[in-house]
């Protein structure tokens, strides 16, 4: 995390740029400045609160807003560069490659890439490696270290809680469940971790090598070095100079000039929500419509599903589809895809939804992001291209269930339980006693079924694009983007540009207008949505509300141990908790593997 120095350090180069030249006429000299902090979300909606409604609620920047802008200025004659500041911005390592493909593209339209990074870490160093003009501050921080993958096994502490992980997989690879049955990973689960590690590092040096003209075994040499000093860096040409942030700005202003508008905001909407001074701005938001901000332009959509699905939340993304399917303006949908998966019905659920819309015979791909595994890989099947990062992690065809058996904790406190049931399997989910064989098998029996249907959806949606016997690459494995092309599970590395460029293609739309829906908005602005108008051929909707797990992710997030535990930890104890919710609600779950790649 970054420091407050650094990020007041940060807030202070925003304002040195702009107001040190006044906003110019549209055709004036324009360096568009990116500065970006907190998470690169999908959605741009942020979360709902009641708290400070005297202020106004921001929201988070999507990928697709910044690559829409980064678009945009390779085309613009008038820009003549982009500077980039990722401050304490939380961007994943396929947003990374993505963002560095955007740059290599304004590159190759002669237009000048700028970096300034007060650390060099992996990500920073990949950014690096697209830019002309990368400075490091002369004291910053190193994290040059190679690449690490992590896990959490919770055996243990079950075993001390009295608790007990019963869990059944369709699949040697499906390994999410050893992380509460064993202490370590399994053969398979290794086997797996050590192949992601590899193709992760290969396309990490191989970018860098490339871009900074330096050698892979140099690299390496570097990486393992254990500490690389600023100066170093910019010795082995991963970093161009050692600048303090006053001097970078300086030099910006020396190379292009008074004339030239550096432009905070280019190509992209305001971040900041309504400004609410009274109780009359308040009540204005209330009975605002925002569906007349929509439009009636033809547009190709973007809709993002992003984290764990479950039925909450395939709810409003289902209902954008359905609803985008009988609107004959949009000509193309894009599926943004960013999550592990879930719940088997859910995804189910929202897979129905993906082939009403192929029922119109509009385009449909899916642009993946950092993961797009089990129920996430389930909801893209149908697609007609797959598009993903060098880094994404998909595939994890498989099924797992699991239930805690909670009957020797409850003891160990003095509570004993007593069941009277009609029906042989009545008690077959029970938290207090195990499985019995005949149980299990019923149990196995019910996820051969949805794995079977699994391979369907993929069979029937990928048809001959796979390259390899379905079995063969199934069975839980996971592979990155870059290998998942081979085998076929994906047709092309690229990013939202890439699949937009495909869709311009299909569509025969010139310069598509491209909408992400719905549309971001701050979390004060999500309170007073009005949900769409009751459609009379969807009589009852799909998705309910099921917040119980929030609650546990608040209290673990605000407990003192938060105080002195690594956030890669915190964020793993989260998933975690995430996870035992949908597994206490859902029989059969359609997830990838836990861990932590950094």
């Amino acid at each position: 995390m970054q420091s407050a120095f650094s990020r007041l350090s940060a807030a202070i180069f925003s304002v040195i740029i702009g107001l040190a030249i006044p906003a110019l006429a549209e055709d004036s000299p324009t360096v568009a400045i990116y500065d970006l902090e907190g998470i690169l979300s999908e959605t741009g909606i942020a979360e709902e609160s009641f708290a400070d409604l005297g202020m106004a609620g921001s929201r988070p920047l999507t990928m697709t807003e910044l690559s829409l802008s980064l678009q945009a200025a390779a085309k613009d004659p008038n820009l003549k560069g982009v500077v980039l500041d990722l401050g304490d911005a939380s961007v994943d390592f396929s947003q990374i490659q993505e963002i560095r493909r955007l740059l290599i593209a304004l590159r190759e339209k002669e237009k000048d890439v700028w970096l300034y990074s007060e650390t060099l870490s992996n990500g920073i160093a990949l950014l690096g490696s697209a830019a002309n003009h990368f400075a490091l501050m002369p004291e910053a921080d190193s994290d040059f270290n190679g690449l690490l993958i992590e896990s959490l096994y919770f055996k243990g502490m079950l075993d001390h809680l009295g608790i007990r992980a019963e869990v059944i997989h369709i699949g040697d690879y499906k390994s999410l469940g050893e992380h509460f049955y064993q202490s370590g990973p399994s053969d398979f689960a290794r086997q797996q971790e050590e192949s992601l590690a590899d193709s992760f590092i290969q396309q990490w040096l191989s970018d860098i090598a490339t871009g900074r003209k330096i050698s892979i075994d140099d690299l390496k040499k570097l990486m393992d070095r254990g500490w690389l000093s600023p100066k170093d860096a910019v010795d082995a040409k991963l970093a161009d100079k050692l600048q303090y942030r006053t001097d970078f700005v300086a030099e910006l202003h020396e190379h292009y000039g008074d004339e030239t508008h550096f432009d905070h905001e280019y190509k992209l909407a305001s971040l900041d929500g309504p400004e609410i001074n009274s109780l009359l701005d308040l009540m204005k938001l209330a009975f605002s419509d925002s569906s007349k901000s929509r439009g009636k332009e033809d547009f190709i959509a973007v809709v993002a599903m992003e984290g764990d699905i479950s039925d909450e939340s395939i709810a409003p993304v289902r209902t954008e589809i359905l609803e985008l399917a009988k609107d004959p303006r949009a000509k193309g949908l894009i599926l943004r895809v960013n999550s592990p998966g879930g719940s088997a019905l859910a995804s189910e659920v929202l897979w129905e939804a993906t082939d009403e819309w192929n029922a119109t015979k509009k385009p449909f791909v899916v642009s993946m992001g950092g993961v797009a595994a089990s129920g996430g890989y389930y909801i893209s099947s149908a697609a007609n291209r797959i598009f993903a990062e060098a880094s994404t992690i998909t595939g994890s065809i498989g099924v797992i269930g699991i239930k805690f058996v909670i009957k020797d904790a409850m003891e160990k406190i003095g509570i004993t339980t007593h069941r009277t049931q009609r029906g042989k399997f009545a008690a077959i989910m029970s938290p207090f006693e195990s499985f019995s064989t005949e149980e299990a098998a019923a149990v196995r029996e019910s996820m051969q079924a949805v794995y079977q249907t699994f391979k369907q959806r993929i069979i029937d949606g990928r048809g001959k694009a796979l390259k390899k016997e379905l079995e063969s690459i199934a069975g839980g494995r996971v592979f990155t983007g870059e290998d998942a092309l081979e085998v076929g599970l994906v047709d092309e590395i690229g990013g939202l540009d890439t699949a937009i460029a495909y869709l311009k293609n299909k569509t025969g739309m010139k310069e598509p207008i491209v909408r992400l829906c719905p549309p971001p908005m701050s979390g004060l602005e999500g309170l007073f949505t009005k949900p769409d108008a009751d459609d009379d051929d969807e009589l009852i909707r799909a998705g309910t509300d099921r917040p119980a797990h929030l609650k546990l992710k608040s209290w673990l997030g605000a407990h003192p141990a938060s105080m002195i535990l690594p956030q890669e930890v915190i964020g793993q104890m989260l998933k975690i908790v995430t996870r035992i919710d949908q597994f206490s609600n859902d029989r059969v779950l359609l997830l990838g593997p836990s861990f932590d790649v950094r």
